[in-house]
C-alpha cells in the first residue's frame, strides 16, 4: 500500500518534470504534439496486442487448457493502456515497455510465479494449486466440458404453479 501511494506521489512530479524538461529543449508544441503522437500510436500498438493474446487466450481454451500466462499478459496489457493514455515520457515508456512481447511475457510470469508461492503461503487454495499439475487441469476442464455436451439435449422447458397447501386451512 505504501508502494502505491509513493507512485502516486512521485510519479506525477517526475512527469512534470520531464515535460518542463523537453519542453525548454524542443518547444511547448513540439513536446505536447509528441505526447499526443505517443498516446495514438501506444494505443494502436495495444488494440494490435490485445486482440493477438485474446486470440492466443481462446485458442488455449479451446484445447483444453488454462490460459493463465495469457491472463496476466491481458493485465499487462491494461496496465499499459493506461499507462499509454498518462500524459507524459515516464509512463509512455513503461507502457511501450509492456507492450514489448518479450518483456510483457517476463514479467507475466515472474508476477504469476510470486503469486503462486504466495497462494501457497496463504492456506488451502495453495494448496490446492501447488498440488495440481496443468496436465490434472486441464482433463479436469476437458471432463467438465464433456459433461456440459452431454447435457444439451436434456433442457426441459416449462412453467409452474406454486400450490399453497395451507390455503384451506
Amino acid at each position: 500500500m505504501r508502494f502505491l501511494f509513493l507512485c502516486f506521489l512521485i510519479v506525477p512530479i517526475v512527469e512534470m518534470l520531464v515535460l518542463l524538461k523537453v519542453g525548454s529543449f524542443i518547444g511547448a508544441l513540439y513536446t505536447i504534439t509528441l505526447v499526443l503522437m505517443t498516446a495514438i500510436i501506444g494505443v494502436s500498438l495495444l488494440k494490435r496486442q490485445g486482440l493477438s493474446a485474446f486470440l492466443r487466450a481462446n485458442q488455449k481454451m479451446q484445447a483444453g487448457q488454462m490460459p493463465v500466462t495469457e491472463m496476466g499478459e491481458g493485465l499487462m496489457l491494461a496496465v499499459a493502456g493506461a499507462l499509454l493514455l498518462t500524459p507524459g515520457f515516464v509512463t509512455d515508456g513503461v507502457g511501450f515497455l509492456l507492450l514489448t512481447p518479450g518483456v510483457r511475457s517476463y514479467l507475466a510470469k515472474k508476477w504469476l510465479g510470486a503469486m503462486m508461492r504466495k497462494s501457497q503461503v496463504s492456506g488451502a487454495s495453495g494448496a490446492f494449486y501447488s498440488q495440481t499439475t496443468s496436465s490434472e487441469t486441464s482433463k479436469a476442464f476437458n471432463e467438465r466440458k464433456a459433461f456440459m455436451e452431454s447435457k444439451e439435449g436434456d433442457v426441459v422447458d416449462g412453467d409452474f404453479q406454486e400450490i399453497d397447501n395451507n390455503k384451506d386451512k
